[in-house]
């Protein structure tokens, strides 16, 4: 992670519940505080690939994986994992474009990745298009554009939810294709992908109700320090501030507020 944790800017954010609503404190879980900024990332921006943190030797060849320095995350709603990126159970290495588009099939959650910046996601169609939430539009471009030198995966089972056909899954990004701004209501470009292949409300900004005996539970595994668990009412608010921990190098104060590790 290196710098980027010495790269927090200011913060704007309110306080979300600490604790059982039942008042029964649950041993194995330490909640934490979740931030809420101001003003939605920008993604894809125009650093070059030798900006992007990704780990390479000389030796390797273009089309072989490529590691990057990331955070890793597991989310559950209730006892129920709905969300896992642990490198000790998959494979988080990335590609190149052009070996990425080999693998891609129509309907594939794709995911462009680079240090210190929130992930790009995107819905495969086919010959290099994608369908994707970009500067509060839906637009289709060339994967190849889009990425900008940037590094991809395939990231169908990220989310642990049931996937729709690739035919719905397409037909949920393709009827969407010119939409923008008042008329989305997605706030990021990996919750207008991931309800394209899932198909859940609860992707929507606004698309479920606020609960108290619904919660979800985000575990945000730092080297070094233990398993930071935060709380929030919502799956879309847990994908924000998940982005923002991504964007902005907020782990030392995430390690603050907790109290320490678990």
């Amino acid at each position: 992670m290196g710098n980027q944790l010495d790269r927090i800017t200011h913060l704007n954010y309110s306080e979300l519940p600490t604790g059982d609503p039942s008042g029964l404190e649950k041993d194995e879980l330490r909640v934490g505080v979740a931030y809420f900024f101001s003003d939605e990332e920008e993604e894809v921006d125009d650093r070059t690939p030798s900006d992007c943190g990704f780990t390479k030797d000389h030796g390797t060849a273009e089309d072989e994986p490529f590691s990057v320095s990331e955070v890793e995350y597991s989310a559950f709603c209730s006892h129920e994992c709905i969300f896992s990126k642990l490198r000790e159970n998959e494979d988080l290495n990335v590609y190149s474009v052009k070996t990425l588009l080999t693998m891609c099939k129509p309907g594939d959650l794709l995911e462009l990745v680079a240090t210190a910046q929130a992930p790009h996601w995107a819905i495969y169609e086919q010959d290099d298009r994608v369908i994707h939430l970009y500067k509060d539009e839906i637009r289709k471009d060339s994967l190849l554009e889009v990425s900008n030198g940037r590094h991809g995966r395939i990231v169908n089972n990220r989310y642990r939810y049931r996937p729709l056909p690739p035919d719905l899954v397409m037909q949920n990004a393709a009827g969407h294709l010119g939409l923008s701004t008042e008329e989305i209501c997605w706030t990021n470009s990996e919750s207008f992908a991931a309800w394209c292949r899932f198909g859940k409300r609860e992707f929507k900004a606004g698309g479920e109700a606020h609960s108290a005996e619904q919660q979800y539970f985000l575990k945000v595994h730092l080297s070094g320090s233990g398993v930071h668990t935060l709380v929030f009412r919502s799956l879309e608010d847990m994908i924000r501030e998940r982005r923002r921990v991504d964007a902005s190098g907020i782990l030392k104060e995430l390690s603050l507020v907790n109290g320490g590790k678990e």
